[in-house]
């Protein structure tokens, strides 16, 4: 899981606390897109973002179920038989 954030971004700290309880168990890394000319232009003033499994979930406000439900996507994903 990857949270795209930037220094001092209030909805980016909440965003963090929401995903470290909602995501237990699971890595997140967190990004601050200032650190990378790309990020800025690719994300702007559009944060926070949460990807989950390559797949963008949430952006500004996030929500909790958002977060439980790409959690448990991604695992069910990930275990899933191909095919399946």
């Amino acid at each position: 899981m990857v949270v795209y954030t930037r220094s001092g971004c209030g909805l980016c700290r909440r965003a963090e606390a929401l995903v470290a309880a909602e995501a237990r168990g699971t890595d997140i890394t967190l990004v601050d897109i200032d650190t990378d000319d790309e990020l800025v232009t690719r994300f702007g003033v559009r944060v926070p973002v949460v990807v989950i499994a390559g797949r963008e979930v949430g952006a500004f406000e996030i929500r909790p179920g958002v977060i439980r439900r790409g959690v448990r996507r991604a695992r069910w994903e990930a275990t899933a038989p191909l095919g399946g």
